[in-house]
């Protein structure tokens, strides 16, 4: 590169003090301020929907929600700048697709030191999912291959240091379950149970959590004459107490959360933890799709965001204050299935609310990261004809 010859007219004169103050303020300014008295609700950010804002007004959006949590599907890199420094807590996955990959330790290597280790501590990330309902599917090389690279991925943490600051584990559909009524009678599928058994010696063991997608929704669909409204969308109602331990059980959703503690402690294991990776309920469906509307819909998220601030816990652990990511943050107009799946988001993909729940939300009307890039080039523009002025 050649070098700059000297200026003639000697030594440039200081910038003006107020450019040097911007320039300062501009620098130290934090690309994002952290989430204050964020609420204990985590959310689903699916990002299927050729409409959906960037990720930068995403992060905006969250934390003016207060929402102290996200879970992604990926481990999407964009997702990941944008939350640096915000304090919001990530759970990422590993897609099925790839979870075969994650069998040779240096591919999970790899992955981890791509995916994870750079945005830590900047930003939260405290838990892997591999895979996403493997059980619900037929793919039987791909159950298989499950809990052999759950356990790879846990040792590239171990590898780069990083076990205990994340975990890892999948997240299962309900239909693992071969029973779920009455709660205590949980039990898995005995296609699945040999699966499972040696999985919870893995969560047991690296302190890990039993994700479950519980939907209510689901039930109230297939039956809706047999089901009360009110049971599933958290409304007063005299309950359904199980006959073999005499709690009564006045939600759906705890019931469902306590039939899987039993269907885990009848293997063996008392001290793995039950998540809810999702739960929602959908704003609109198909014509056989019952109670699909924005009114069941702002109910059931309502009265459910009601219980988390309460820190309730289930009728079987009444000490322990459920752990929910609702689903899901976005309508996404590109899911594939019934018009259901793709209405469960809390807001429309320009911001506005689906339905009112008090959650009260803004997004920028103009990408963050493009705001700043428009402020770094206006200075620079400013402080070029600055120095040419001054120099002429």
């Amino acid at each position: 590169m050649a070098m700059a010859k000297p200026s003639r007219a000697g030594p440039s004169p200081p910038l003006p003090r107020c450019f040097l103050l911007f320039f300062t303020i501009l620098l130290a300014a934090p690309a994002h301020e952290a989430v204050a008295a964020a609420l204990s609700i985590g959310i689903n950010y699916g990002q299927m929907g050729d409409n959906l804002p960037s990720p930068s007004r995403v992060s905006s959006l969250v934390r003016s929600m207060q929402v102290s949590k996200v879970k992604l599907y990926d481990a999407d890199q964009n997702v990941l700048r944008a939350f640096l420094n915000t304090g919001v807590e990530f759970v990422i996955g590993i897609g099925n697709e790839n979870v075969s990959a994650m069998l040779d330790p240096a591919t999970a290597q790899a992955w981890v030191q791509h995916h994870v280790r750079p945005y830590l501590p900047s930003t939260r990330i405290t838990c892997i999912t591999v895979g996403n309902e493997v059980f619900k599917g037929n793919d039987t090389a791909l159950k298989d291959n499950l809990l052999p690279a759950m356990k790879s991925v846990y040792g590239a943490l171990g590898t780069l240091g990083l076990q205990g600051q994340v975990n890892v584990t999948t997240a299962h559909s309900l239909d693992i379950m071969g029973s779920s009524y009455p709660p205590s009678a949980g039990a898995f599928r005995p296609d699945v149970a040999p699966y499972i058994t040696p999985l919870l010696d893995f969560l047991s063991a690296a302190r890990s959590p039993f994700l479950i997608n519980c939907y209510p929704y689901f039930a109230y669909k297939d039956d809706p004459a047999g089901v009360p409204l009110e049971y599933v969308l958290f409304q007063p109602n005299a309950g359904v107490i199980d006959p073999a331990t005499g709690l009564n059980y006045d939600n759906m959703l705890y019931a469902q959360v306590d039939s899987v503690y039993a269907a885990i402690q009848a293997l063996g294991h008392s001290d793995v933890d039950v998540k809810i990776s999702e739960t929602g309920w959908p704003s609109r469906g198909d014509p056989d799709e019952a109670g699909a509307t924005p009114q069941y819909a702002g109910i059931y998220i309502g009265n459910l965001l009601r219980r988390i601030e309460m820190k309730q816990g289930t009728p079987l652990r009444p000490a322990v204050p459920i752990d929910v990511y609702v689903f899901a943050l976005f309508n996404e107009n590109l899911k594939p299935g019934p018009a259901s799946e793709r209405n469960y988001g809390l807001f429309y993909p320009d911001g506005t609310p689906v339905y009112n729940v008090g959650l009260r939300g803004y997004l920028p009307p103009m990408d963050e990261s493009d705001g700043a890039r428009t402020v770094i080039h206006l200075f620079a523009l400013i402080t070029i004809a600055s120095i040419t002025v001054m120099l002429s």
